[in-house]
């Protein structure tokens, strides 16, 4: 039976293999699945926590792919629609030798973005124990928005761990102010919260761990969690008590998009597993290094032999 349950839009990402060039120069791609909540999805199911995934897609070839990514990657299709009213998302990305790459969405009116609430009452909510949201799924229309609130809604009701994490993308938004007001309420919302440093300077004007942390514990939330970048990650709970674990070493960078999400997976899998918050900070800076080291956005994320031979060496 499911112990973790999340809900976004999946992407079929082209990723350029021509180095440092442009997306209008580029000519030589592979296909990878992507999606933030997906990629979280992904490593969980990797770990050996059961999975199920919310998503709608289109009837064509997108959205197939990532169906079969979805059984092969041994995540419950249960909640997985299809329509023939709109199209699977895709996603352009570079490769860059340095530095995050640009990328190009094809994802506006997507059949994700279109999903309704009726999915949401088809979940059988026993068994499950977190729910994990993204700011991303909250950006797509007025319908995700409302459909999140409505899970958001479910998930209080059956008293499910709920984390957040804002997952900042300007372009997805009308406006900034629309983009921190919106992510803010959901965040208030939630249990645990996942910004990173600098997505806390633009969600509240600061980039100190700390006053991240006290701004969304002052709101309800019971534990913060940021990710301050090369340095490691900083938690404080609604006791007061601080917690600081420095990342690992990486000698080599390829890929940082999906280094977030492999943050999520660690932190939430040990926290499922009932470890410290120390040990969760520390597997999420462990699956956030390996994450960086790969080219797609979950191809990076291990599974639990990995995950303690990189913990040990």
């Amino acid at each position: 039976m499911p112990e973790f349950l999340t809900i976004g839009e999946p992407l079929v990402v082209f990723g350029a293999t021509d180095l440092d060039q442009s997306l209008t120069d580029a000519t030589h791609f592979k296909k990878h699945l992507a999606g933030a909540e997906l990629n979280v999805a992904v490593g969980l199911a990797r770990l050996n926590h059961a999975t199920q995934y919310i998503t709608q897609l289109g009837v064509d070839p997108f959205g197939k792919f990532i169906t079969k990514a979805l059984k092969e990657n041994n995540i419950a299709t249960d909640y997985v629609h299809t329509t023939k009213d709109a199209w699977t998302g895709f996603q352009l990305k570079e490769r860059v030798s340095s530095g995050d790459p640009a990328t190009f969405y094809f994802r506006k009116n997507s059949a994700a973005a279109q999903m309704n609430t009726q999915v949401i009452d088809e979940i059988d909510f026993s068994g499950l124990k977190h729910l994990h949201l993204s700011g991303i799924y909250a950006a797509l229309s007025a319908q995700s928005r409302q459909t999140l609130q409505y899970l958001l809604n479910k998930a209080h009701e059956h008293g499910i761990t709920i984390s957040f994490d804002p997952n900042l993308r300007p372009a997805l938004w009308a406006s900034r102010d629309d983009m921190i007001d919106t992510l803010n309420h959901f965040a208030f919302q939630a249990d645990i919260v996942m910004p990173g440093a600098n997505e806390g300077k633009i969600l509240l004007g600061s980039n100190d761990p700390e006053t991240i942390a006290n701004f969304y514990l002052n709101r309800g939330v019971k534990l913060a969690v940021v990710k301050v970048g090369t340095k490691g990650s900083f938690a404080k709970n609604a006791a007061g008590e601080t917690f600081f674990v420095p990342t690992f070493k990486v000698d080599h960078v390829v890929d940082t998009v999906g280094a977030g999400d492999g943050f999520a997976v660690g932190f939430i899998s040990a926290r499922l597993e009932g470890l410290s918050v120390e040990a969760a900070l520390q597997r999420g800076n462990a699956i956030g290094a390996l994450a960086v080291q790969n080219a797609g956005d979950s191809d990076g994320y291990p599974n639990s032999e990995e995950l303690k031979i990189f913990l040990k060496s």
